[in-house]
């Protein structure tokens, strides 16, 4: 039943085919469970869908939240997390959506885990969640023993310290701290700084605040605080309006695809960027306006889902080796898995750790892991009331133990592959669709033709109970969560092709 299902179904007038899809989807849900093979208890068996998206309930939601804030332009639809579970989304009319974007990718293990009730159930964790500290000040008793379950279990090779923050903004801009704080020792020669240091850094003068920079990629996006937005180059949106810093800002390969078949243009691609990133260091530091670290994403998520070789990262590290500088990788969207590695710089094979590493996102809380070279001496020089969340350590407790018990490393590395070689069929049988498919574990893209098919496409995925996410400019990505498998991949893949068949019949029934 099951292959003369999909054998027939483009076949069928729209209406009809949703409820074979939807018979559809079951099947292929029910035959991994009955293989034992579902990573979350009793999870939904695929997507159900009552209306369009946003639906009513949600536009009237809207109208609402906006006499609030006057800043809803950037809602998609109100969901409903008491129903939500796994994979699955349920949102404020009740459809429920297979989601393969998750929140912006900040789900680990999917929504309402039972781990993660569990400990937030847990009266032994009771006064966590009734009382928040100035972890600066007032860490609880049990504090550095958490840290040390959760954040240092999971920390990168070589990084033994690391500071909770808020959010994966405050972790860049944290990370530029320490970075600075380590570069202006070194120049003076001591961590104290002089009485004149003191007294003009109170007026943003020299030599109290030195016009150290940090050098950063075009198309990244690095967060939306000032020094952290001062090195994002993705979208205008994000930056317009807003008053920037001068600091070197380079050029990140752009790929061309498949890789086997443009290894020497993207190998001289590559060497182009390097050149430049050298070029613009010596240029800053001639001028006094040194350059203290490198900041890279291990994907350029927010500016188009964009890759590059371990060759290119061993060779950014050895600049900043050679420069004296700090090598900062940004894993605010990567960390936790999802590339099949807990860390996506691990794919590079460096031959040393990088300096910092920040995080947030899937880890729920944010921070930065630091060399022992960066510790700080003294108090109150970084430092803010919260410095994280101690909730939010919790249930990374038990986010890092399902991993590890559950082998989610692997499910993310195999499901992956699996999704990629996927979405090359997709773009193999609809060349004038899609092209460009990539990917790292379960950090996959592909490119459509423009931006009108991305967000055609996007919608018709969502109002089919599809939640994929955009970047760049005409690029659809995936961010799911580590619970996510080969079926949902097939889910997933069967509404894709029901929607590009569904264009291209519009398609030629405009031009009839």
């Amino acid at each position: 039943m099951y292959s003369t299902v999909s054998r027939n179904l483009y076949q069928l007038t729209p209406r009809v085919r949703l409820r074979f899809r939807n018979v559809e989807n079951i099947l292929v849900q029910a035959r991994y469970v009955s293989q034992g093979g579902s990573l979350f208890p009793d999870e939904y068996d695929g997507p159900l869908m009552k209306t369009s998206v946003p639906g009513p309930r949600s536009k009237e939601l809207l109208k609402k939240y906006d006499d609030v804030t006057k800043n809803v332009g950037h809602v998609f639809y109100f969901c409903d997390y008491n129903k939500s579970k796994g994979n699955y989304l349920v949102d404020a009319d009740g459809n429920r959506l297979l989601d393969a974007f998750t929140q912006i990718s900040s789900i680990p293990i999917g929504y309402n885990h039972p781990a993660i009730i569990e400990a937030i159930q847990d009266p032994a964790n009771l006064a966590v969640f009734a009382n928040r500290p100035a972890l600066g000040c007032f860490p609880s008793d049990d504090y550095p023993e958490r840290v040390q379950n959760s954040l240092l279990s999971v920390a990168p090779n070589g990084l033994n310290r690391v500071q909770t923050w808020m959010c994966g903004a405050c972790s860049v801009e944290n990370a530029f701290k320490l970075s600075f704080l380590w570069y202006r020792a070194k120049q003076r020669g001591s961590p104290y700084p002089t009485e004149e240091e003191c007294e003009s850094s109170i007026l943003n003068q020299e030599p109290g605040c030195p016009p150290y920079t940090i050098l950063s990629f075009k198309g990244a996006f690095h967060g939306r605080t000032m020094a952290a937005l001062a090195c994002s180059h993705a979208k205008s949106v994000h930056k317009v309006d807003f008053p920037a810093v001068d600091w070197p800002m380079a050029s990140f390969p752009k790929l061309k695809y498949p890789l086997d078949q443009h290894i020497e243009e993207n190998r001289a691609e590559e060497a182009r960027c390097l050149n430049e990133v050298r070029h613009l260091v010596e240029d800053y530091n001639s001028r006094g306006r040194y350059v203290a670290g490198i900041l890279t994403e291990p994907i350029q998520a927010e500016g188009g889902d964009n890759h590059a070789s371990s060759e290119f990262f061993q060779a950014l590290q050895k600049i900043c080796h050679e420069y004296d500088m700090n090598f900062i990788v940004d894993e605010v969207q990567t960390g936790c898995g999802p590339s099949g590695k807990f860390w996506a710089h691990e794919h590079w094979n460096l031959p040393s750790p990088p300096d910092l590493v920040c995080f947030s996102k899937k880890m729920l809380t944010g921070g930065v892991y630091y060399s022992d070279k960066l510790a700080v001496i003294g108090g109150f020089r970084i430092f803010n009331t919260w410095m994280g969340d101690p909730t939010k350590v919790v249930l990374l407790e038990k986010v890092v133990e399902v991993i590890k018990n559950q082998n989610l490393l692997e499910n993310s590395k195999e499901t992956g592959d699996y999704l990629l070689e996927k979405l090359e069929e997709l773009q193999a049988t609809y060349p004038d669709f899609f092209s460009r498919a990539r990917g790292l574990g379960t950090l996959c893209a592909i490119e459509t033709k423009d931006n009108a098919t991305m967000q055609a496409i996007t919608q018709s995925m969502r109002d089919r109970g599809i939640q994929l996410g955009n970047c760049g400019n005409q690029c659809l990505r995936f961010r799911p969560t580590l619970v996510f498998q080969k079926h949902h991949v097939d889910i997933v893949m069967k509404v894709f092709y029901d929607v590009i068949e569904d264009m291209r019949k519009d398609k030629s029934a405009a031009h009839v």
